[in-house]
């Protein structure tokens, strides 16, 4: 069959061009239906049959599910639409423009992840549908950065998709089967408002709110002793108070103070029981002082993933890549892949210390490995016959 669709570096061009900021700041949110259509004709022009999955309760958002063949199985190329927010002042190059320098390309999403997006159809332009014992999919999703809105959709759907996943986030070009859980949550304190000339006036949520932080610190240090994985660089859960604000002018005792955590829990953790820990040590801190409290989640929890070893996807990425399957702290769809039936593993190009940040690039190296290794998995998963034998079910 024909092949429309752009070459690669065109396609990274309408990607990075192509706005899609996902946040949990409604002003800072944007669509990413402008990116989901250019991947829509791209991949119909490729021979791919596409479905735009609209999000309930999101109208500007929606998930692309292409598939490439018919039967059992098959392999899903899964990357996010969405990058975080960004300041282009910080900027030495414009983030909305792929640039070429110095053996990189810099933009945004460069790195985490939309070229992964680009390669995965790259890769697919040399198949041959006719080759094809198990279907082809790639899977691009929304609000991977903000609340995960595109993954979890698809849980909720119960949609089924293939027997194999690769999700390519930054790993750089190494497989990657474990990573830690994620939490967002948010504490307020309340206390009473005054004349900040006499600290009686009123009761400062602030002051209480520092109290409650070195708990919270303490805690911290607590979970490091107790909670150990060595597989991963940081080898125990994290707590990062990431956003803070309290009052509204120094000559007023603050009446109100609402923090932001970032914890990253281990496989086996259970994040109600660590919610429940949070709010334990913030009502004791409140109750001392006065102050009314809240501790509440900014999302719906991830999950951790543990895929294990001997897992199919695992061992082939191992004897594709040359290196064995490792973790990371950072949290992706995977957890929710899994809930769909699906060995997933994280690999792709790039490294996760370029991303989320200003002046994001991938190193130009990156590009043919990642198609040889996307290419090499094609052929495992989508060619074989043997690969798939086990499974019981047909995909239409």
């Amino acid at each position: 069959m024909p092949r429309q669709a752009p070459t690669l570096i065109p396609m990274l061009r309408g990607l990075i061009s192509t706005l899609s900021v996902s946040s949990l700041t409604p002003g800072l949110d944007h669509s990413n239906r402008p990116l989901i259509d250019l991947l829509a004709g791209w991949l119909e022009s490729a021979g791919f049959r596409v479905e735009v999955l609209p999000i309930p309760g999101h109208p500007h958002k929606a998930n692309l599910l292409a598939t490439l063949g018919t039967g059992p199985g098959g392999l899903v190329l899964s990357g996010h639409t969405d990058t975080v927010p960004f300041n282009d002042g910080l900027w030495s190059h414009d983030p909305l423009r792929l640039t070429e320098r110095d053996g990189r390309y810099y933009g945004l999403g460069t790195c985490d992840m939309k070229s992964f997006l680009a390669l995965a159809v790259e890769a697919a332009r040399h198949v041959n549908p006719a080759d094809l014992k198990h279907p082809l999919m790639i899977l691009a999703t929304a609000d991977e950065e903000s609340a995960m809105h595109g993954a979890r959709a698809l849980v909720d759907a119960g949609r089924p998709l293939g027997r194999y996943a690769i999700i390519g986030e930054p790993t750089g070009l190494r497989p990657v089967r474990t990573h830690k859980g994620v939490m967002g949550e948010a504490v307020r304190l309340t206390g009473r408002s005054g004349h900040a000339s006499d600290p009686s006036l009123g009761n400062n949520a602030l002051i209480g709110m520092h109290e409650a932080l070195t708990a919270i610190f303490a805690w911290g240090e607590e979970l490091k002793r107790t909670h150990q994985h060595p597989a991963f660089h940081v080898p125990y859960p994290t707590i990062n108070p990431g956003h803070i604000h309290g009052g509204d002018n120094p000559n007023r005792i603050c009446g109100d103070c609402e923090l932001h955590l970032d914890l990253r829990v281990l496989p086996g953790m259970d994040p109600q029981e660590l919610r429940a820990e949070l709010a334990r040590r913030v009502a004791a801190v409140a109750e001392r002082r006065g102050l009314t409290w809240s501790v509440e989640p900014l999302f719906t929890p991830i999950p951790p993933v543990e895929t294990p070893a001997g897992a199919t996807i695992v061992r082939a990425a191992e004897a594709l890549t040359g290196h064995a399957a490792q973790a990371v702290c950072f949290g992706t769809e995977a957890p929710f892949l899994d809930r769909l039936g699906m060995e997933t593993l994280i690999l792709g190009p790039g490294h996760i210390a370029q991303a989320h940040q200003p002046d994001e690039y991938l190193e130009l190296a990156h590009i043919a490995p990642t198609l040889e290794l996307l290419q090499g998995f094609i052929r495992r998963f989508c060619m074989d016959d043997m690969i798939h034998s086990h499974e019981p079910t047909t995909r239409p």
